[in-house]
């Protein structure tokens, strides 16, 4: 059975780095390589239960979503889980079905499997189902949500919703639009809430007050957005802004489903994947968002505060627009059949 002075007799290091790397502490890449490489060669295997109970870490990193299925979630998770990964972390994923009660529930098993941290796609809007991941003193990284009443008590990772709002619905001003339809997610989702800052604001700036039925509120999925989006067309809008991957892809299809031709009757802003935007024809224009950007920096915020480095801080990334055939001048006939 091989052993830790095999290690450093493989990887020329000092029993005194292995040792470290072997109970939970930080060495330098190039050595966290060696040693990985040379437990993998030689089979060597340690008591995780043994070096948890002696070193007050799992070496298990928890991470709370609201649903699994989301392209923008999952990609974070596969961005975030490489970086710890290569930190020696593994991750433990709850999926909440965007309910409290079960974000609550997945906060407390993550807590008894011994996780040294928590990231989370908040929920909850008060932020008391992380008090007590907080009273044990362990990090928590919020990401895409923030929650008010933990602020500087948790780290947090944004992307700027209000200007990537803004900039979507200013786009649609500048081609002549006047009657702009958005679809949000959930009414309480504090992206939601920023996102119809940045549209209402570009609005305002033209003197502009949309009325009520041009929001329409989805609720992240395929489903959400093709509802929407029938009741978008119902309301004669001439420009979609549409603020999801998922709601966007439901909206194309309630769009195709009318005979609706975009851009020549209906301009459209997407949001989120490149792949959908090439994929349809015409290529759509979307707000892109810096995902692997998110995660990465979420997994780094909390690799500093286990390591006792720094205090909680908000990261806020930006968001682009890229550019399609999906947007031109508003149709001034606009007496769509909407049963057709």
């Amino acid at each position: 059975m091989a052993t830790i002075k095999d290690i450093a007799q493989r990887t020329g290091l000092g029993l005194a780095t292995i040792s470290k790397y072997l109970n939970g502490g930080h060495v330098l890449d190039r050595n966290r390589v060696k040693i990985e490489a040379a437990i993998r060669e030689l089979g060597y295997t340690y008591n995780e239960i043994g070096r948890s109970l002696k070193t007050s870490r799992s070496r298990t990193i928890g991470v709370v979503i609201p649903e699994l299925r989301n392209l923008f979630i999952t990609t974070i998770i596969t961005a975030m889980e490489d970086i710890l990964r290569r930190q020696g972390y593994g991750v433990l994923i709850c999926d909440c079905r965007t309910d409290p009660e079960q974000e609550a529930e997945a906060v407390r098993f993550l807590l008894g499997k011994r996780v040294d941290g928590i990231i989370n796609m908040a929920v909850g809007r008060d932020g008391d189902h992380l008090l007590p991941v907080l009273e044990r003193g362990l990090p928590v990284v919020l990401i895409d949500r923030m929650i008010p009443a933990l602020e500087e008590k948790a780290d947090a990772v944004l992307v700027d919703n209000a200007g990537a709002a803004r900039a979507a619905t200013e786009a649609l001003l500048r081609q002549g639009h006047r009657e702009i339809g958005i679809i949000l997610g959930p009414r309480e989702v504090f992206t939601s809430r920023q996102r119809l800052l940045g549209y209402t604001a570009a609005l305002g700036e033209q003197a502009l007050v949309p009325p009520e039925r041009n929001i329409l509120y989805g609720d992240y999925t395929v489903e959400g957005g093709y509802a929407g989006m029938r009741l978008l067309l119902a309301a004669g809008v001439s420009a979609v802004f549409v603020t999801n991957y998922e709601m966007t892809l439901g909206a194309i299809l309630a769009v195709n489903e009318r005979g609706i031709h975009i851009p020549r009757e209906l301009s459209f802003i997407g949001f989120d994947n490149l792949e959908l935007s090439r994929a349809i024809r015409p290529r759509l224009t979307i707000v892109t968002q810096p995902l692997r950007e998110i995660g990465e920096a979420a997994a780094e915020l909390l690799l500093e505060r286990l390591a006792g480095e720094g205090s909680p801080r908000v990261v806020t990334l930006s968001t682009a627009i890229l550019d399609g055939d999906s947007v031109a001048g508003p149709s001034f006939n606009q007496n769509r059949n909407v049963s057709r």
